[in-house]
């Protein structure tokens, strides 16, 4: 019997061995899609307890301890830290078969050279030993976390309308290797029909320092906006769409028609007039396409993040907020809208690279046959099926969707993992991708199903877990 997470963890060949401890555990991490906070790297933050660190802002945590029936009281609540951890402690033996199982002891032994399984019994142990290593070791601050693993970049997560104050102090200080690169993510600009767009659009205004009345104002504004963080070295923009929206005029004017009518929609919304599906996807529509082609011009990726329904408990929503862990996987048809959008992205020659993410994955498919009408540009890639995102990043999950898209497309040209988290300790999950990787690499190799060439094995593991992103996104 194999020892617990041992250092061959899933790994069941020789050659997926050979591939994870010789090619991909040495090369960097590009996190090109995740949620730290700007302004915790710049102060090169120092966490105070384990409980801080791992269970601050993850819903991942915070949605299994409520199904352990834990009070919210232990998980977003007043209660103290140990306690908070000893509930989660006490919640870990239930998650055997659950990615947060693995990631948990991972989390442990790589941060903290830490092998002892964690349950209630074990938690006081792992707490102080946990916590006395926080306090003593300068290489558990951020900056320390980013060097130990090799970090390269990370994309955040940032609003057109925010100062990007901390990326210029990360800049300006130079205390890292690490690249920090925001993300231009207008998902407040684009939800038109969602309570607090009027109030939104007047924060744009200031931030911008112009006004904006119209349409044409609210494109110089975003123009601006991207210029900006282009300054910064963003390489992405980030979209979070429940479905692909397709409208044009009513007549199907694409023009000034449209401009037209999509202006008069603009107007509504900033007098609180209520606006119709019809006119909310009309904009959007309008607004994408602007936007795409302005990525496309700074060579920006475009990142379309699809089929989640959020906030789906009002009661909680109400009383805690959103990102708390009460969102699940949407099932919208999103063919016939998806292919529209990009043709039309398309035909205006305003079509950046793009990733198509989905959080249900009966799209996969879909996804995978769509972005093979709309690759070329002599870019390698250009339409990239995004990784196996948030419900779907387990083993299942991660090896179903480099199956098919081997299936349908370009396996090896892959950009491969992020973490997509808010948590400094995320980073073994790019290790358990790897592994993942190279498990199933290694495993087609012995099975005689592609060449055992080490030459040809280890340029596809290096890329996916590394190099086709540095590409790709040209940080």
């Amino acid at each position: 019997m194999k020892p617990f997470m041992d250092k061959d963890f899933l790994l069941t060949t020789e050659t997926s061995r050979r591939l994870y401890h010789e090619v991909a555990v040495h090369q960097p991490i590009f996190d090109y899609h995740c949620h730290l906070n700007p302004r915790e790297i710049a102060e090169n933050k120092r966490f105070t307890n384990l409980a801080e660190v791992w269970l601050g802002g993850d819903h991942y945590k915070w949605r299994a301890m409520r199904s352990n029936g834990i009070p919210e009281t232990y998980i977003t609540g007043s209660a103290e830290a140990y306690d908070k951890f000893l509930a989660w402690a006490r919640t870990v033996p239930y998650l055997v078969g659950n990615p947060l199982y693995h990631w948990t002891h991972l989390e442990l032994q790589r941060y903290f050279n830490i092998h002892e399984v964690l349950n209630e019994e074990t938690a006081p142990h792992i707490w102080n030993e946990a916590n006395r290593q926080l306090a003593e070791r300068p290489e558990l601050s951020v900056y320390g976390i980013f060097k130990q693993f090799n970090v390269f970049a990370v994309g955040t997560t940032d609003d057109p309308a925010d100062s990007l104050e901390w990326h210029k102090a990360i800049g300006k200080a130079q205390n890292t290797a690490t690249k920090v690169l925001p993300s231009f993510r207008p998902d407040k600009a684009l939800n038109i029909h969602l309570a607090g767009f009027a109030e939104y659009i007047r924060k744009l205004s200031d931030a911008a320092k112009k006004p904006i009345n119209s349409i044409p104002d609210l494109l110089e504004v975003l123009s601006d906006r991207i210029a900006y963080f282009n300054s910064l070295g963003c390489r992405a923009s980030d979209h979070a769409l429940e479905y692909p929206p397709f409208a044009v005029a009513e007549n199907g004017a694409t023009g000034a028609e449209w401009e037209r009518v999509v202006n008069q929609t603009f107007k509504k919304a900033l007098n609180g007039d209520p606006i119709s599906p019809q006119e909310a996807d009309s904009y959007r529509t309008y607004l994408l396409l602007f936007l795409a082609g302005e990525y496309k011009k700074n060579g920006w990726a475009m990142q379309l993040h699809l089929a989640a329904i959020r906030n789906n408990n009002a009661v909680k929503f109400d009383s805690l907020g959103p990102d708390t862990g009460f969102d699940a996987v949407h099932d919208h048809h999103i063919a016939a809208n998806l292919s529209k959008l990009l043709d039309l992205m398309e035909s205006r020659k305003a079509l950046p690279k793009t990733i198509l993410y989905s959080l249900n994955p009966k799209d996969y498919y879909v996804l995978g046959t769509l972005m093979g009408c709309f690759q070329g540009d002599e870019i390698p890639g250009k339409i990239q099926l995004g990784s196996a995102w948030w419900f779907c990043d387990h083993r299942d999950g991660m090896e179903e969707q480099m199956k098919i898209l081997g299936n349908l497309g370009l396996l090896p040209r892959f950009i491969g993992m992020l973490t997509d988290s808010r948590s400094f300790l995320s980073y073994p999950r790019h290790e358990y991708f790897r592994r993942i990787l190279c498990n199933l690499i290694g495993s087609w190799a012995e099975a005689g199903e592609i060449p055992n060439d080490p030459s040809l094995l280890d340029r596809i593991v290096a890329d996916i877990s590394f190099k086709n992103a540095e590409r790709y996104f040209s940080a």
